[in-house]
């Protein structure tokens, strides 16, 4: 667990662990997931792509 976080609504990086102090948005982990060969998340993650293509 890093300490570094994003905020997804406006972008801001910060070391808070709570909310975004510029914009009060939900704080993410800014890294992607490692990788692994044993991808035990990868039909969920399909799915969801192939939901986007469907309503964009």
């Amino acid at each position: 667990m890093g300490l570094l976080k994003r905020c997804i609504r406006c972008g801001e990086y910060t070391l808070s662990q709570t909310v975004c102090p510029r914009c009060g948005g939900e704080l993410r982990n800014p890294a992607p997931p490692k990788f692994s060969l044993e991808d035990r998340y990868g039909k969920y993650r399909r799915a969801l792509k192939e939901l986007a293509m469907k309503q964009s």
